[in-house]
């Protein structure tokens, strides 16, 4: 019998692999595999649905992590899900594979990092599993979340002439892993962060961001797509486009780059608009909104236009900064890459 590497597909291809011909049988499922949460009708408010897992030694390395830290990270990547449709997180539920060379007080600090999270967004903890794991620590958790139909925003809405938007800043937090891996390997008795507190912290504690759908809201802005940003700003932004039929154009120029990220990259020689593309882990919200929104966009704080939605035929590219096209690639985290 022939046998395919999962390698051969990737994370993305895996699942439209697996998934393929699967169509739902329940009235209530409006909307299943293939964005940022599946939509469930259960009456007057749709019902939005993610699931996250985390794995020590993929996702984690618990050298340089606290389990605090672990703990708030896994809950609020959950939360940003729900807020990348539009919605709000209400309850979650955290399943946990246990080896045994953590304590119980090991557990109560990452509890008690999940327990943060959700007193801070307002989120439920409202149960889960626990078992023995042969290998180390794994997460995983499920997030509902809430949203009228009218408001809910899927990956496929982008439309010719759409502006290109983004919150925050980009490939700060994968400079802050490369941080933590640099003095991991030096072995140093006391590692050298001093002044790159942000970017441990984007890494580390990330933040999902709801003061951003918060602020659209009151500017009468409702995106035509969304997604958030976990596994690279061009994969992403490919995500949209492909599932929206449409091509799109990026400014290099337009790129939201933090100061501190951009001083690391250059004394680790990496180029940091290769990050900002590529690193992922940001949880920024990227979203394509109309043109005629573009004055109630301009007073939004931590927002920034980096392009706009093309026909399909000219593709997907970077306008480098001497008007040069490079076409966006994919190259961000992929669970299965060889």
């Amino acid at each position: 019998m022939a046998r395919t590497e999962i390698s051969e597909y990737g994370e993305f291809g895996l699942i439209k692999h697996l998934t393929e011909g699967i169509k739902p049988m329940q009235p209530s499922t409006k909307k299943g595999i293939g964005d940022d949460c599946a939509v469930m009708d259960f009456g007057t408010k749709k019902v939005l649905m993610t699931t996250d897992m985390l794995l020590e030694g993929i996702h984690f390395n618990l050298e340089y992590v606290p389990l605090k830290h672990l703990g708030y990270k896994a809950a609020v990547v959950n939360f940003s899900d729900i807020y990348a449709m539009n919605g709000t997180p209400t309850q979650i539920t955290v399943s946990l594979g246990i080896s045994k060379r953590f304590s119980v007080e090991d557990i109560e600090a990452l509890y008690s990092g999940i327990r943060l999270a959700c007193e801070r967004y307002g989120v439920d903890l409202v149960g889960g599993d626990t078992c023995a794991s042969m290998t180390g620590l794994t997460i995983s958790i499920t997030c509902l979340g809430t949203a009228a139909a009218k408001d809910i925003v899927y990956r496929n809405g982008a439309k010719l002439n759409d502006l290109i938007c983004v919150s925050g800043n980009l490939g700060t937090a994968y400079m802050g892993l490369q941080l933590l891996e640099r003095e991991r390997l030096a072995n140093a008795e006391q590692p050298d962060f001093a002044g790159k507190e942000y970017l441990l912290e984007r890494q580390l504690k990330p933040e999902a961001r709801r003061d951003i759908l918060e602020s659209l809201r009151k500017a009468g802005v409702k995106p035509t797509a969304m997604l958030d940003v976990s596994d690279g700003l061009s994969s992403e932004l490919l995500h949209i486009c492909t599932q929206s039929g449409v091509g799109c154009c990026v400014y290099e120029d337009k790129l939201p780059i933090d100061y501190e990220a951009a001083a690391l990259a250059e004394e680790m020689n990496l180029n940091i608009v290769t990050c900002a593309l590529n690193g992922g882990e940001d949880y920024e919200l990227l979203f394509t909104c109309s043109l005629d929104d573009y004055e109630k966009l301009i007073p939004v704080d931590d927002l920034y236009i980096i392009g706009h939605i093309t026909k399909p035929e000219y593709g997907c590219n970077l306008i480098g900064r001497n008007g040069e096209e490079l076409p966006l690639k994919a190259q961000g985290w992929n669970a299965f890459q060889s």
